[in-house]
């Protein structure tokens, strides 16, 4: 097995982790952790497919790795900030319960 193959086995296996514990679970943090999960799974691919690259000095696959982060940052800061909200109004953080979007 090369190693691209191997990281690309390896980020197929933490994109399935992640996408399975964004649909089974009932717990909002856990449903964020599965988002997170699958966002590095995607830079684990960004990375692989930037180093294996016949041209890896360009450096382009480390911007989309840092694109990526940032995008996975600001996406974990609103949805813990819409956990809170949701806590605050229901004092639970599970999905089922949060079908509305009254206040």
């Amino acid at each position: 097995m090369t190693p691209l193959a191997a990281c690309l086995m390896l980020s197929a296996f933490l994109f399935c982790a992640g996408l399975a514990a964004a649909l089974a679970r009932s717990n909002t943090i856990l449903v964020l952790l599965g988002v997170e999960l699958m966002l590095n799974a995607a830079n684990l691919n960004f990375i692989a497919f930037w180093r294996f690259n016949p041209n890896p000095d360009a450096g382009t696959g480390i911007v989309f790795v840092l694109f990526a982060i940032a995008v996975a940052a600001a996406e974990a800061a609103v949805g813990l900030a819409l956990i809170i909200a949701i806590y605050r109004h229901r004092q639970t953080i599970k999905l089922q319960e949060a079908n509305t979007l009254k206040g």
